[in-house]
């Protein structure tokens, strides 16, 4: 392992795990802004236009995970990248200087196929960098940036809103700098990371197995030799060279009716969704909501928003430091257990009408199951399981449906959370991760330290 340029690695690794930075930050930001321009817009008493302003971003997420499908494979993961960091600056840009409901949502709906496409070839690009007794913790930096972002987008939103008395009332929040600027400045401060991803992203390398299957060897072996030394690149590029000559010349849906194919399609597209059903996401989209019926106002909602947050992030370094020694698969049925039980209690205290601190500590509690397990490990699962040749393919359908499951999520919770209450919501996504667990301990083979290549040969039989 002392012979690979892990200094080399990290660095382009984090370039492209930037769009995971952006994606956490533009898929959060509207949270901290929520309370502010659904009164600016005239939205407040509207659940349904409520829930299409926290998920238009979502239908981009799709479209642009349907984009990186069709052209990935074919242009590259590098070009792709730089196309998102450019959508993400218009969409900061767009979004906080509408007076519009509906321009609102265009941009909105533009940075989400940002999102898409960032969230599909950034852990893509990292898995196909990184040699496979690290590969694990090189593509969780890509899950660290998205907390990162996370964090990043609320600790803005904190500071940036003026604070808010607990019993202010909407025409107050209207006419006050949160309701006419504060929520704006929320989302132009993204302009700052995104401009950085645009330009870093012109300096890192195309990746290496990108490279072999559109025939360039030079440019492979060129890579391959800056990550591990031309001993490591020679024998990296010939199995690539294998793997691709055991595809038979398939490509695209031909290759998908490969013997195997279908079964690990369908690990990949239970895996992406569970990710999001699971619920963890409802508290970051919906902490609004979710605090408020914990008795908590505003202004310490945003607080407990950046609590959570920091939670998040620490926890991430525990995935990053276990991913490779304890594997995915302990990794995820821990995650699934430890949520269903959370999720259990916190139903329970919803139930009962507890409010402050133990509600809280059970949110932390289901924050920090999440960033140690299913967040990350999801998507270093869904880098990694899925052959050379239609890797970019197979990922953009794993990733179009994680972004339906989150579309569905976020959409539904207002009216679950309307017709069940709290606490009947919070058991239904227990319910959902005890189903989760189940498949995970029935379908899911471990992967760690093992190539790409080798992972094919096994998994796809």
């Amino acid at each position: 392992m002392g012979q690979f340029n892990k200094k080399y690695i990290f660095t382009i690794s984090m370039v492209s795990a930037m769009g995971g930075l952006l994606f956490g930050y533009d898929w959060v930001v509207i949270g901290g802004a929520k309370p502010f321009y659904e009164p600016f817009f005239e939205i407040s008493q509207s659940p349904a236009l409520q829930g299409w302003a926290m998920s238009s971003a979502l239908t981009g997420c799709l479209l642009g995970a349907m984009v990186s499908g069709v052209f990935s494979d074919g242009l590259g993961r590098k070009r792709l990248l730089i196309f998102s960091a450019f959508l993400f600056t218009v969409s900061a840009i767009g979004t906080g200087a509408t007076s519009d409901f509906t321009v609102f949502i265009l941009f909105r709906i533009v940075g989400g196929v940002g999102i898409g496409l960032a969230s599909n070839l950034s852990p893509m690009y990292i898995a196909e960098v990184s040699p496979a007794a690290m590969r694990g913790r090189f593509v969780s930096l890509n899950q660290l940036t998205i907390v990162i972002g996370i964090l990043l987008a609320q600790v803005v939103n904190w500071q940036l809103a003026d604070p808010v008395a607990p019993e202010a009332t909407e025409a107050q929040i209207l006419i006050s700098w949160n309701g006419q600027m504060g929520w704006r400045w929320m989302f132009w401060a993204e302009v700052i990371p995104a401009g950085v991803f645009l330009l870093s992203m012109f300096f890192v390398p195309e990746s290496p197995r990108w490279l072999a299957k559109a025939g360039n060897e030079s440019g492979a072996m060129q890579t391959l030799s800056k990550i591990g030394g031309q001993q490591f690149a020679k024998l990296e590029y010939e199995r690539i060279r294998v793997s691709l000559a055991a595809d038979g010349g398939k490509s695209g849906v031909g290759l998908f009716k490969v013997r195997g194919m279908r079964k690990i399609l369908l690990i990949g597209v239970v895996l992406a969704a569970f990710q999001q059903w699971c619920g963890i996401n409802v508290i970051f989209n919906y902490a609004q909501e979710v605090f408020a019926a914990a008795g908590y106002g505003v202004s310490d909602i945003l607080f407990n928003i950046v609590v959570t947050g920091s939670v998040n992030l620490v926890f991430t370094f525990v995935a990053i430091y276990t991913v490779d020694k304890l594997g995915r698969r302990a990794l995820m049925i821990a995650g699934s257990a430890g949520l269903a039980g959370i999720y259990l209690l916190m139903g329970a205290g919803y139930y009962f009408q507890v409010t402050g601190w133990p509600l809280l500590l059970l949110v932390i509690a289901g924050i920090a199951c999440y960033a140690m397990s299913l967040a990350p490990v999801t998507w270093v699962l869904l880098a990694e399981i899925f052959p050379n040749r239609i890797r970019g393919a197979a990922m953009s359908l794993a990733t179009a449906t994680l972004w339906v499951a989150s579309f569905l999520l976020t959409y539904t919770f207002p009216w679950l959370n309307a017709t069940f209450g709290t606490s009947g919501t919070f058991w239904l996504y227990g319910a959902i991760c005890v189903a989760g667990l189940l498949f995970i301990y029935r379908k899911l083979p471990e992967t760690k330290g093992k190539s790409l290549e080798q992972l094919e040969l096994e998994i796809v039989k």
